[in-house]
């Protein structure tokens, strides 16, 4: 059996944990720039406010009030990952394996727990979690991943389940694909969804009972496995490795910049926090990719989209080799007369480093670059990220800061990683 365990309105939650007087009311997180709606407490999607909504429609079309109808957060990425941090060691103490999905969800196996014991078992990974850590979370239990998801979809909309649902019998199965949207289904798109209701199928249970050979020809491999994994027979199985299989590190500005130089400083940097992540995982990369764009919703502002994907010579997770080549690259694909909004990097064909193919034509001294990586760790380590950095990402001047910082007009403290935000309680 499977189960997943997902976090309840992730973002949100963070934010109720540090400040009980949010509790019953409409709360939403804002993403980048505190852009849109990127979490919604139940309150606020009682009010009608839809995932992905920008922020000025809030009071532009729903006429709401940010602080006195609706309580607003920028994002605080680095208090919901330590959060995400302390959800999942609760999770490794209550489950036998586990694999990590997403910041606020993971599967797990229940290999070894016995059927009359599921229920328990759930039923304590909703308490625990909840205690230790603040969050709430609802538990899905089913004999493959996908029908996993559907009971948690339920666990999730009925509040009767009190956290867990198990699918652990053909006839619940049935009953919970009868009543489940086609759109609903894990791995099924909004495309294909159309397409399916398009055809008839307007249900997981319809889709299921179409043949396996016209998903196939349809929908591909993809969604006959999808098709499989909803009529009960196993299909993916827990993906243990903990290594990353990309690395992502892009950021849009808080003000459009139009000069290479600019791009420059920010692309290193992303390069280099990349190559950072990397050796934290004792991984090397094959490849990496460069992008930037303008703002896409400024119809009076000439737009451009560019990328370019360099192979690397041999894997590397040197931060002055990565850094290198994207800037290699954004030269490459940087073009006078526009107003960028976004760059980052990305880095992938991600290998073991004991596992790297050397390459017989590179002559890099590999030891002095290790040496140089390891004085970068080691002192960014002590002294804070970005204390110690190579020249081409620069020491930032007041206007390029501006440029670069997010907007996070309403951004939280860091309670559980900055000394200066720990909450003092007065009795």
């Amino acid at each position: 059996m499977f189960a997943v365990i997902d976090c309840n309105n992730f973002f949100v939650s963070c934010e109720k944990v540090f400040n009980p007087a949010l509790e019953g009311r409409a709360v939403v997180v804002l993403s980048n720039n505190d852009g849109c709606v990127v979490s919604r407490s139940q309150e606020a999607k009682d009010m009608g406010i839809k995932m992905g909504m920008p922020a000025y429609q809030l009071a532009e079309q729903m006429g709401l009030r940010i602080g006195e109808d609706v309580v607003a957060f920028s994002s605080n990425y680095k208090l919901y990952g330590d959060m995400s941090r302390r959800v999942m060691q609760v999770l490794q103490e209550l489950v036998p394996s586990m694999e990590i999905y997403s910041i606020d969800e993971c599967f797990a196996s229940f290999s070894g727990v016995s059927v009359e014991q599921i229920a328990e078992k759930a039923a304590e990974i909703v308490y625990k979690v909840r205690k230790y850590t603040g969050i709430p979370v609802c538990v899905g239990v089913a004999p493959t991943k996908t029908l996993a998801k559907v009971a948690n979809w339920y666990a999730k909309k009925f509040k009767g389940y009190k956290g867990y649902c198990i699918i652990d019998s053909e006839e619940k199965r049935e009953k919970a694909l009868q009543k489940l949207e086609i759109g609903e289904v894990w791995g099924i798109g909004r495309r294909y969804a159309k397409f399916l209701k398009g055809e008839g199928v307007y249900t997981a249970y319809a889709f299921t009972q179409k043949s396996a050979w016209w998903v196939k020809k349809n929908m591909g491999v993809v969604g006959l496995r999808t098709q499989m994994e909803l009529g009960g027979q196993p299909v993916a199985q827990l993906d243990l490795r903990e290594e990353k299989k990309s690395i992502t590190t892009s950021r849009s500005f808080g003000e459009m910049v139009s000069s290479l130089e600019d791009l420059q400083g920010a692309v290193s940097s992303f390069a280099s926090a990349c190559a950072g992540k990397l050796r934290q995982q004792g991984s090397a990369a094959g490849y990496l990719n460069v992008y930037i764009l303008t703002n896409f919703y400024r119809e009076d502002l000439p737009r451009y989209y560019n990328s370019i994907t360099i192979k690397l010579p041999e894997a590397t997770d040197s931060t002055f080799l990565l850094v290198e080549e994207a800037l290699k690259g954004l030269k490459q694909i940087y073009r006078k007369g526009y107003l960028y909004k976004k760059a980052g990097v990305i880095v992938g064909d991600i290998v073991p480093c004991n596992a790297v193919q050397q390459n017989l034509f590179e002559h890099k001294d590999t030891e002095k670059m290790k040496c140089l990586n390891e004085v970068l760790d080691s002192v960014n380590s002590k002294y804070g990220r970005d204390a110690l950095k190579i020249a081409v990402q620069g020491g930032l001047s007041d206007d390029q800061v501006e440029k670069w910082a997010m907007k996070r007009t309403w951004l939280s403290g860091n309670y559980t990683t900055d000394l200066k935000d720990i909450i003092n309680i007065k009795v």
